[in-house]
């Protein structure tokens, strides 16, 4: 069997009530399990429950039920353990600016109990591409260096485990290339990488299963190639030599591209692409060139937050 590098066992997190507000149920009984080595993506629209989530495997927020399991440490039983296996790099930029970036990995390794002689520090700014800033003040650091910076902070203690939360918001292509490459190379070296993001290309591109949280649930979790083929619509783009009228299949429906070129929708389940360009040979219609699109996860993400919605 699979190790688990996370097992959650139904989760619930209960905000009590605010000034006359209700009370907020952020998560609702979520069971999730994260295949160790995995690089694995928790995506959802804004308010979903996904920070809450990850501030309760980090240990910043009390869960108001449920078993988690970090590395195979219960939270309730092991917190110590449980908090040694996890690394998170959050999204808020909150880094003392008084600190060096030396200072900065330094203290967090001490706060995680790492003694000096097995500390990682430079091998850490090295990763981070930080090691010509190592004795410059953060505050005098870029927007971008920073972010590195909170990535060098959540490996001090080597975890098993690396939650990355929108690490690339806001960054330039050059820094996000960076990132994605020391996350592959710390994946390849058998770090189980949680990634959220709002950039579904990346979790398309980097992610081998995904989860999608709603309204505090988990809505569908599977494997990125799987939910890819859930949906079944696929579009054929022609371009043809000259405008023709064309006698199409039920269910296929015609658009234009803005350079002209011909979209001819359809379900896969229910027609082929042979069956469309036959019909549009025996409507006369003359193929200089054809290429096909296939759903993307942005579709799949709206399909399944409409419909949970």
């Amino acid at each position: 069997m699979t190790r688990q590098a996370i097992e959650i066992t139904g989760l619930r997190k209960t905000y009590a009530p605010q000034r006359g507000e209700p009370a907020k149920h952020a998560l609702k009984g979520v069971d999730l399990s994260i295949p160790a080595g995995s690089i694995f993506g928790l995506l959802g629209p804004n308010g979903a429950g996904k920070s809450t989530l990850i501030n309760i495997l980090a240990g910043l927020v009390n869960k108001t039920s449920g078993q988690v399991r970090i590395w195979g440490f219960d939270q309730d039983v092991n917190p110590r353990q449980s908090r040694a296996a996890i690394g998170v790099m959050p999204q808020e930029l909150n880094i003392d600016p008084f600190f060096t970036p030396r200072g900065a990995l330094e203290v967090q390794a001490g706060l995680y109990g790492v003694p000096k002689s097995e500390r990682r520090t430079d091998e850490v700014l090295e990763l981070i591409g930080l090691a010509d800033k190592a004795e410059a003040y953060a505050r005098t650091l870029s927007g971008g260096m920073r972010r590195r910076l909170l990535l060098g902070k959540a490996l001090v203690h080597n975890p098993a485990v690396l939650v990355l939360d929108e690490p690339t918001a806001g960054v330039d292509i050059e820094l996000r290339q960076m990132l994605w490459d020391n996350v592959r190379k710390l994946n390849q070296q058998g770090m189980t990488i949680i990634l959220t993001t709002h950039y579904l290309e990346e979790a398309e591109e980097m992610c081998d299963e995904i989860a999608i949280i709603n309204h505090g649930e988990v809505v569908v979790r599977d494997k990125t190639a799987s939910l890819l083929g859930q949906l079944d619509a696929k579009t054929l783009v022609l371009t043809l030599e000259s405008d023709t009228a064309l006698t199409l299949p039920e269910g296929v429906t015609q658009d234009r591209k803005s350079d002209g070129r011909l979209m001819l929708s359809y379900r896969r389940s229910q027609i082929s692409a042979g069956q469309i360009l036959a019909a549009v040979a025996q409507s006369g219609g003359v193929v200089v060139d054809v290429t096909s699109e296939e759903p993307d996860l942005q579709d799949v993400f709206l399909s399944l937050t409409r419909s949970a919605a």
